[in-house]
């Protein structure tokens, strides 16, 4: 048996709360609201979509590379919300 150290990042996703799960089907279909309310209102306001980016890390890039784009067009920071994804 192989002893492997559990990182920060392994330990935060193990304890996300999965009270409200999205899938990745619903995940697409609400991550353009989600980060666009993230940019333009610093609002986390649809329901799971955290918990959904901190266990999938092909949603949570979609998410990163929507939010460069919407700040950029709405001429923001994207620091602070690349800092609010997980």
């Amino acid at each position: 048996m192989t002893n492997r150290r559990l990182t920060h990042d392994v330990v935060r996703r193990l304890l996300v709360d999965t009270g409200a799960w999205l899938s990745c089907d619903e995940c697409f279909e609400r991550l353009d609201e989600y980060v666009e309310r993230l940019v333009l209102d610093d609002l986390d306001v649809v329901p799971g979509m955290r918990g959904h980016l901190l266990g999938c890390p092909a949603c949570g890039e979609e998410a990163a590379t929507l939010a460069l784009l919407v700040a950029e067009d709405h001429g923001h920071d994207p620091a602070p919300v690349l800092a609010a994804l997980p």
